[in-house]
């Protein structure tokens, strides 16, 4: 059994540690591997997965990889073969960690007078790199703060990393693009391409019938959906496990996971599928009958759960995302952004707040000792929340600002999901440096 047939399966038995920076699904991790899982399919794990696919007639890619990947994706892809041209490249959505790696190919393709590949989206999947044109410097932003910690290693801050980072500006669009469905046909091989709504409205998978091959692209990725993320676009949970649902029905018997390592066998693949719509359909279901019964965000969020035997599934753990995100999403879909407290609907400034709460509580140093109290009996959001209000109230506190940070590293440390350490490790920092947030460095 080979590098990456052995690691899935020790993963589907839960014997690694999906949260660990060495096998997370959405890391740079295990030395971005890339074996022949199959006759005729390669598979190289970055930070998304990267596919191959050999039709007998050229090269077709589902998936190519990030900005970070064009090179390795290349040498990778030559080295399995080395002079079939890629013909087409499916593309499935439009995050960047999908989309770089068919740029050393067009520039092949160009040199040696071959047809460029042709590469495969959804219709809205343009429109949305044209969105990422119009907020690079957001998107610059935000995506610091989520991956900082990528490259917060040694003497290299998240702070250094934050500044240093800038989103692409430049972008292979598609060739062809479509609404509902599209089947294409290259060599031996028959790529049927379905839209679906889930992490993004522009999501595409990809079913090859002769090879009973599914990939997903990010609607499965070996980790509870990312159908929150709170600094990204709104997503969709119960199309999203609909999608799921259709898979399952077609039988695959590999699936090639938009992030992490493949799943074979069908009656696994069958499983992991409705495990996850049904993860999905629970956490909507609840939130909605809440919301029928005209409760406030904030009830929501402590009372929606995920059901317990789904919580501790390898392939279903909260690495990435976190539940209460997706409940969030979806009272945004369906409730807007009001979260029901009048209070919230015309606040007064945040600061202005803050300074208030500080001055009734005695001055920050009393709000000080008080979450210190809080963080040394384990009460880590009420201490958060403490040094915020004394971080607003006083922004330029040396004594704020250090155990600001002390409250923000101990959260991260505590905390499985990446995206949550991330802004925790983001706000520590930004103590470090003397401020409430790095935004200034954008």
């Amino acid at each position: 059994m080979g590098d990456i047939r052995d690691l899935a399966e020790r993963h589907w038995n839960g014997q690694e540690d999906l949260a660990s920076a060495e096998h997370h699904p959405v890391r740079p991790a295990l030395g971005r591997v890339a074996e022949e899982v199959s006759d005729g399919v390669l598979v190289l794990k970055s930070v998304a997965s990267v596919n191959a696919l050999d039709t007998g007639d050229g090269l077709v890619m589902l998936d190519t990889g990030g900005f970070f990947d064009v090179d390795h994706v290349y040498d990778t892809t030559r080295r399995w073969r080395p002079a079939d041209r890629l013909a087409a490249a499916v593309f499935s959505h439009h995050h960047v960690d999908h989309i770089f790696g068919t740029l050393r190919f067009d520039a092949e393709a160009r040199d040696k007078g071959w047809a460029r590949p042709v590469v495969y989206g959804h219709e809205e999947l343009p429109h949305h790199l044209d969105r990422y044109q119009r907020t690079n410097g957001w998107n610059s932003a935000i995506n610091a703060r989520q991956f900082g910690e990528f490259t917060a290693t040694g003497t290299r801050t998240t702070r250094e990393a934050a500044r240093s980072f800038r989103w692409p500006s430049d972008f292979r669009y598609p060739d062809v693009t479509y609404q509902r469905r599209i089947t294409f046909r290259q060599g031996e091989l028959t790529f049927e391409l379905c839209h679906a709504r889930g992490e993004t409205d522009d999501a595409t998978w990809t079913w090859v019938p002769e090879r009973r091959i599914l990939h997903p692209g990010d609607l499965f990725i070996w980790a509870l959906p990312n159908a929150g993320n709170p600094q990204k676009v709104q997503r969709y949970v119960s199309d999203w496990a609909a999608s799921l649902r259709e898979m399952a029905a077609l039988g695959p018997e590999i699936m090639l996971c938009g992030h992490g390592l493949p799943i074979f066998g069908a009656d696994r693949i069958q499983r992991a599928l409705l495990d996850t719509a049904e993860l999905l359909d629970s956490l909507e279901d609840q939130t909605l009958a809440l919301m029928n019964e005209g409760k406030s965000l904030d009830h929501v969020l402590q009372a929606v759960e995920v059901p317990g035997h789904l919580r501790a599934l390898p392939y279903l753990r909260a690495v990435y995302d976190h539940p209460q995100f997706l409940v969030r999403n979806v009272w945004r879909r369906y409730g807007g952004w009001y979260d029901g407290e009048p209070d919230n609907l015309l606040p007064a400034p945040r600061a202005q707040q803050a300074t208030e709460w500080v001055a009734l509580a005695g001055g920050v140093d009393r709000v000080l000792a008080r979450a210190r109290e809080l963080l040394d009996v384990g009460e880590l959001r009420l201490a958060s929340h403490l040094v915020e209000h004394a971080a607003l109230a006083e922004p330029g506190s040396a004594d704020v600002h250090q155990l600001r940070a002390i409250v923000y590293r101990t959260r991260a440390t505590g905390d499985p999901t990446l995206m949550s350490r991330a802004i925790f490790l983001h706000a520590a920092s930004s103590s470090d440096a003397g401020q409430r947030d790095l935004a200034g460095d954008f």
